[in-house]
């Protein structure tokens, strides 16, 4: 079939879900970059005033906690991972309610674990406060609630949630915004003649033919996780964009047609 570029399904669709990873949202050092989260805020403000209801999925609460309270970013022990993303969650919303109350606009959390995605009346209840938010102008910011989320319960990483989320809210695009331009076949950063791979139809297809190694080193996912929710959403026919956001106006760019990205294609 004929390419499906990322400018079509941004500029069709009317309800996106952002992925922002923790990457996304931090420094070299792991600590939080407010000046990107504001120019991201500024990109998806762009497309709410062109008609578009966006959610937000977004980690970051861990590295917002070691930012405030730094003497505990060595410490290993459950409790005070747990502790660090209680502490690390209000500093992440106070962020983002800052930075979109410069355009007038509210924002909402959402917290959620594995075991709301099992439960047929969770799912409703979630799928209706999400709805109700974005109806009323409001961006809902998702997250997995990590400061009580047990090995059980526990979903594991974003790519994997803002798939669930856009299969329960029936987004026409999930966008992973990530610190690669893409998929490549192996590690652009390792390899030079490693190739851009800009159209999927067959993500099963794609795993056969790539080098899956690597993760970053804030986050908790790699290549893996973002095939993953690729083939989640896919089945679904919901597609996929997979971009770098620490391209400026990344967002933007790619409705303008001026930059790249990997889109997995839902049929």
């Amino acid at each position: 079939m004929e390419k499906v570029t990322a400018q079509q399904l941004l500029r069709d669709a009317s309800k996106i879900v952002v992925k922002l990873g923790s990457n996304t949202i931090s420094d070299e050092h792991g600590m939080v970059n407010r000046e990107i989260m504001k120019d991201i805020v500024g990109q998806i403000m762009r497309l709410i005033n062109e008609g578009k209801r966006v959610t937000i999925v977004s980690s970051g609460a861990t590295i917002c906690g070691v930012a405030a309270i730094d003497k505990w970013h060595r410490k290993s022990d459950m409790n005070y991972k747990q502790a660090l993303s209680a502490i690390g969650q209000v500093e992440l919303m106070n962020a983002y309610k800052q930075l979109f109350w410069e355009y007038g606009v509210h924002v909402g959390q959402i917290l959620l674990t594995g075991d709301d995605f099992h439960d047929h009346k969770r799912e409703l209840n979630i799928r209706n406060t999400l709805f109700t938010l974005v109806d009323e102008g409001v961006v809902p910011v998702i997250n997995e609630n990590d400061s009580v989320s047990t090995e059980e319960y526990k979903i594991g990483d974003n790519d994997t949630l803002s798939a669930l989320t856009s299969v329960l809210w029936d987004a026409d695009v999930l966008v992973l915004m990530s610190d690669i331009d893409g998929v490549y076949d192996k590690d652009p950063n390792t390899y030079e003649d490693a190739k851009f791979i800009d159209f999927v139809e067959d993500v099963k297809k794609l795993r056969t033919q790539i080098s899956t190694e690597g993760k970053s080193s804030f986050g908790t996912g790699g290549i893996v996780t973002k095939l993953n929710a690729a083939e989640i959403v896919n089945e679904y026919g919901i597609s996929m964009i997979l971009t770098n956001s620490r391209k400026e106006n990344i967002l933007g760019r790619l409705e303008d047609g001026e930059e790249m990205a990997t889109v997995f294609f839902g049929r």
